[in-house]
């Protein structure tokens, strides 16, 4: 039996001016950019990787920078929320940052937890969740977050969707998620190893909505774990067996991807847990510098000239 998918890997948003980017995620929220590389389909466009440390899978939320681009528009077909863990009794301080930043924020309680809901500077809608297990994983020392108070990664995300049945069952049947309650128009799964980073997805089932358009401000894919590239080879066969048409495994350098779209044309993605970020950059220097695949190395300086200034 193939074993399941232990939960988010990443979350691919888009984003505008990319250095307004950089300054939200590292300086107000306190990540660490842990890869500043280019969309390996578009090189003329930064591809950012912020999170922890090193970027552990579960904790990444990566930016393609589209700056000038339209705004996007949230609806049926795609991610909404990006929710963030953070330890519990923290969201107090988590007000007054966003606050003293300009950034306005709505608390609430959901699935009895309370989350402080606010939107990203390009219209990414964002939550911190006060999560009870996330104090057991160490914050990030050094960052412009104190790490008693510092985002741990992933609680999980939202899919906004017209029909439950159809995405139940690719996360239940494929990926190895359970169900885990009902909260207003929210059905949520857990992953298989529990309460731990990434292992939320929240479906928000409304057929009244409009259909989601892509642009800045919207997700762009969810991707999901898998241990190792025997355990994502069992995964695409199960979604084919599932009737889904997956890509084939394509190298993204730092793991490698298939991709998908689930039947309510949420796209997905299965990425590896390896090789990780630090394949091409020591642990001190993550995100430095650019860092390009070797198909690209020979255009650097065209990329280079192309790219805005972080």
């Amino acid at each position: 039996m193939t074993a399941p998918s232990a939960g988010l890997h990443h979350i691919t948003a888009i984003c505008g001016d990319p250095a307004e980017n950089r300054r939200f995620f590292v300086d107000v929220l306190g990540l660490r950019l842990v890869k500043k590389t280019v969309n390996f389909d578009d090189p003329g466009t930064y591809h950012l990787y912020y999170g922890d440390e090193v970027g552990t899978p579960g904790s990444a939320l990566t930016f393609f920078a589209f700056a000038g681009a339209p705004r996007g528009q949230h609806g049926l077909g795609a991610a909404a929320e990006i929710a963030f863990a953070v330890p519990a009794d923290t969201l107090d301080f988590w007000q007054a940052h966003l606050a003293t930043h300009g950034v306005d924020t709505q608390r609430i309680t959901r699935f009895n937890e309370e989350a402080l809901c606010f939107t990203g500077p390009h219209g990414n809608s964002l939550a911190l969740v006060a999560s009870d297990w996330a104090a057991a994983i160490p914050g990030r020392r050094g960052a412009s977050v104190d790490s008693a108070y510092a985002i741990r990664g992933f609680h999980g995300v939202t899919l906004w969707i017209a029909e439950l049945a159809p995405s139940a069952a690719v996360l239940e049947q494929v990926l190895g998620f359970q169900q885990g309650g009902h909260d207003s128009d929210r059905v949520r799964f857990i992953a298989d190893v529990g309460n731990t980073l990434g292992s939320i997805v929240d479906l928000r089932v409304d057929p009244d909505l409009a259909s989601a358009r892509q642009g800045v401000g919207s997700v762009h894919h969810v991707a999901f774990r898998a241990n190792d590239d025997a355990h994502e080879n069992a995964l695409r066969e199960r979604l084919i067996e599932h009737g889904l048409q997956v890509t084939p495994t394509i190298d993204r350098q730092y793991f490698r991807s298939v991709y998908f779209r689930e039947p309510a044309g949420v796209l997905f993605e299965i990425a590896t847990d390896g090789p990780g970020f630090t394949i091409d950059e020591p642990v001190e220097a993550l995100g430095t510098s650019l860092k390009l695949p070797p198909k690209y190395e020979k255009r650097r300086a065209l990329i280079e000239q192309a790219l805005f200034e972080l």
